[in-house]
């Protein structure tokens, strides 16, 4: 008897959920999706880290390649030029990082950042040191403290939203980074030591 008591209620269940969605087909709305329980299998902080190392890598070998009368290139006006691309990158990482419960940076002025300078030599600098505070940063959060609200972004944001914003603008410039360098004849470092390795390969 309990049974079939049991395999009533689940029929009836089933049947329920079915007739919802033929409802809700028919009134040309959406059909309830399952929720899924699974846990996450991405981890955002150690692939957040490994993100910072390797742009951080190609960001600051890019600058080392290009040439210092280089650095006030730009492809039209009003676009940035190399000084400003590599600057914008700095600021983001000085800008965004105190959101995530770190200390401001010293001595960092967001207005006017991006045209302070173009030294060569200063632009790096400033590029690793901007590096390295996002990486701290970042290391000295909690699982927890990814999913603290940052509502300064947005009503629904929250700090792991930050550190998705930094890695992806990062990867954005780096591009355009690297745009600028095919156009003035300047090969990224790590695309020419893949390039060699792979013809001593072939030797």
């Amino acid at each position: 008897m309990k049974n079939r008591s049991r395999f009533g209620l689940s029929f009836a269940a089933i049947l329920a959920l079915l007739l919802s969605a033929q409802t809700a087909h028919a009134l040309g709305q959406p059909a309830a999706k399952p929720v899924d329980s699974t846990p996450p299998s991405y981890d955002l902080k150690p692939q957040a880290l490994l993100d910072l190392d390797n742009l951080q890598m190609k960001f600051l070998s890019l600058a080392e390649a290009t040439p210092a009368e280089k650095y006030t290139w730009r492809p039209g006006t009003g676009v940035r030029s190399f000084a400003e691309v590599y600057l914008h990158i700095a600021a983001l990482n000085f800008g965004v990082a105190p959101d995530l419960g770190t200390m401001p940076p010293p001595a960092f002025q967001a207005k006017g950042y991006e045209t302070s300078t173009t030294d060569k030599a200063q632009i790096i600098a400033q590029m690793k040191q901007s590096f390295e505070y996002t990486r701290a940063a970042i290391e000295k959060m909690s699982n927890a403290d990814f999913a603290k609200p940052a509502k300064k972004y947005g009503p629904d944001a929250n700090s792991g939203d930050l550190v998705y914003l930094i890695i992806s603008d990062s990867h954005e410039h780096l591009g355009q980074a690297v745009a600028y360098a095919r156009m003035n004849g300047i090969v990224p470092p790590w695309t020419a030591a893949a390039a060699a390795k792979a013809q001593h390969q072939q030797q």
